[in-house]
């Protein structure tokens, strides 16, 4: 009986030695194991701002090779992403958000549209869970609440940009706000009347609805109108039109123009106008000059492409993400927001900070120029404006 036990303690110690010299079974080991984290991806794959949303999850996949040293683990957590289209639509961002959260996802990021941001965020503050706003600029987005960030820059930033390119020379001036009905032109709107209004111009906004492509009648009020300084804020696939309807009506001719420089495709429809517009830049590729840019070109040099506007938001957010779950060794909400509160860290932009108090993502912009003509126009840079230069005021949380 006895010689029974002791070859069956034997026949157990050499199984598990087996097992072990595998790498199969330590039950130590599989305790050790740290659990994936899951991240959902809600942005516009199709719609108006498709190839904003393609550049920003482009851009998410090079940030998170990048940040995980190639592993797409954090802190030994595993990182799964999912990703869903909200085609711009609010309400079916909502949807995607809450099957997302309902499925225990405690981080959600993406938005490229303002309105699909400012919809989500009420939907993380109720669920408590975490949510990395993109490429949506609305400064409502900043201060939302405490579970709300934002990867990318805000309308603001834009504005200040705009003032160092005007001056402050502004008493007596007329500006007229060229925008799209919706929560990216609004944003605009209020935007320049605070910052350039405040210097003592006069602001109007002339608004065109998002389903417009007729932009003869804009083009003709703005004229009209005799604005010494024109800023027009326009996103998506609608742009190109709305140039050409400013160039045929002869606006350039007669008025001063600065708005954002938007994503490369759009400098070969500016046409003649090109070289007529002043502009501030959240980012093109040429401007920066640090580590985690070169990072960014380089791994999409091996696709054919090199990055575009929303490129370094989508990157920005994927850095985020693995600080927030490495600092809080997992997906708990309330220790991944302390973990990104104050936060400084080294983006495709160069230093940027999340402000702790409204998680405003303060960072450097730029002013370009474009130079050349049809294929060959490009961006170069005339001056980067440093954080501190353009950084918002604080926006209280609600």
């Amino acid at each position: 009986m006895k010689v029974r036990h002791v070859l069956a303690a034997l026949a157990v110690s050499a199984l598990t030695a087996q097992l072990v010299t595998l790498g199969g079974a330590a039950p130590a080991a599989a305790a050790d194991a740290k659990s994936p984290v899951n991240v959902g991806l809600v942005y516009s794959k199709t719609g108006l701002l498709a190839s904003y949303g393609a550049q920003y999850a482009e851009g998410f996949a090079v940030g998170l090779d990048y940040a995980t040293n190639h592993t797409g683990s954090a802190g030994g957590h595993k990182i799964n992403v999912t990703e869903r289209d909200d085609a711009g639509d609010p309400a079916k961002a909502v949807a995607a958000a809450k099957e997302l959260v309902g499925q225990g996802y405690k981080i959600i990021a993406g938005s490229t549209a303002s309105g699909v941001a400012l919809q989500i965020a009420p939907v993380a503050k109720e669920n408590n869970v975490l949510f990395v706003s993109g490429a949506a600029a609305a400064d409502a987005i900043t201060g939302n609440n405490r579970n709300t960030f934002r990867s990318g820059r805000q309308t603001y930033q834009d504005v200040l940009t705009a003032g160092t390119i005007v001056g402050s020379n502004l008493r007596g001036k007329k500006v007229v706000v060229y925008a799209q009905e919706s929560a990216f032109g609004q944003a605009n709107v209020n935007a320049v009347r605070t910052v350039l209004g405040g210097a003592g111009a006069t602001v109007d906004p002339v608004t065109a609805p998002l389903s417009a492509n007729d932009f003869a009648p804009f083009s003709q009020k703005i004229k009209d109108a005799k604005p010494d300084l024109l800023f027009p804020a326009w996103a998506g696939a609608t742009a190109p039109a709305m140039w050409k309807g400013l160039d045929d009506s002869g606006v350039f001719a007669s008025t001063r123009v600065v708005s954002g420089l938007d994503q490369r495709s759009s400098y070969e429809t500016l046409g003649s106008a090109a070289t007529k517009i002043s502009f501030l830049s959240h980012y093109f590729y040429l401007a920066p000059k640090n580590k985690a840019n070169d990072a960014l070109v380089a791994a999409l040099k091996k696709q054919g492409k090199v990055p575009d506007l929303f490129h370094p938001d989508g990157f920005v957010a994927a850095q985020m993400i693995v600080h927030a779950i490495e600092k809080a060794d997992g997906e708990d909400v309330g220790k991944m927001i302390a973990a990104l509160e104050g936060w400084s860290f080294d983006a495709p932009k160069g230093k940027q900070t999340i402000r702790a108090a409204d998680h405003a993502m303060l960072q450097p912009m730029f002013v370009a120029k474009l130079e050349g003509s049809g294929a060959n126009v490009t961006p170069h840079l005339v001056r980067t404006i440093p954080l501190q230069a353009v950084s918002p005021p604080v926006r209280p949380f609600k």
